[in-house]
């Protein structure tokens, strides 16, 4: 993975992990043992997904550059559903307190979704290869001076 990429990942999955932290404070506070479980589980979902759909983002600007707008926005609505998925499975259960697992999980996805965009605007990522300066000169043809 770039730098470039790397650095975007970073500066994402750290406010979400703190914003997960955070959660796991409140959860455990306000519910217990099972709010502070539901909290963790949601926060390392959110990472997981979001973490994995960014890879996956970034191979495909490489790999496919034409198909990576239609890609992105599919990947979206892809971990949308999933984490909407997670949220219905884990309803009823009792291992954690799924309140505050969706909260959790909410929390943690608009975190990084506003981390993710703001390194991306504060990113200087390149969209036009630079002409090579290794000392190639291009042959001119017309006039000469």
């Amino acid at each position: 993975m770039p730098s470039n990429d790397v650095r975007i990942l970073i500066q994402a999955a750290v406010p979400t992990a703190v914003v997960g932290a955070v959660a796991v404070a409140i959860g455990g506070a306000v519910e217990g043992g099972e709010g502070a479980i539901g909290a963790v589980v949601g926060a390392v979902v959110v990472i997981l997904f979001m973490g994995a759909g960014l890879y996956v983002l970034q191979w495909t600007a490489k790999s496919l550059p034409t198909l990576f707008q239609a890609m992105a926005l599919m990947m979206y609505m892809a971990q949308i559903a999933l984490m909407f998925i997670f949220i219905v499975l884990f309803r009823d259960t009792t291992l954690f307190h799924p309140k505050v697992f969706a909260l959790s999980l909410l929390a943690g996805t608009l975190t990084w979704v506003a981390a993710q965009a703001r390194a991306q605007m504060k990113a200087r990522i390149l969209y036009v290869e630079p002409e090579s300066t290794t000392g190639e000169k291009k042959e001119t043809t017309g006039r000469s001076s």
